[in-house]
């Protein structure tokens, strides 16, 4: 892989760019993306839950 100055420099003028584009979320904004990330996270397990019920209901038969 070949890295020179130029594409290093590339680099981090896309990164400060992104960087100046981006904004804090507010509280009300991060609580709203908190509630969604748990709710996701509660559904995958329910749902892992479900299918490791019905695995051991299979196996037992």
């Amino acid at each position: 892989m070949n890295i020179n100055r130029e594409s290093t420099a590339q680099f981090i003028r896309q990164c400060r760019r992104v960087l100046h584009v981006s904004k804090k979320p507010d509280r009300e904004e991060y609580q709203q993306v908190a509630k969604i990330t748990g709710l996701g996270i509660i559904l995958i397990g329910v749902i892992g839950f479900i299918i490791s019920i019905i695995a051991q209901l299979i196996g037992y038969l």
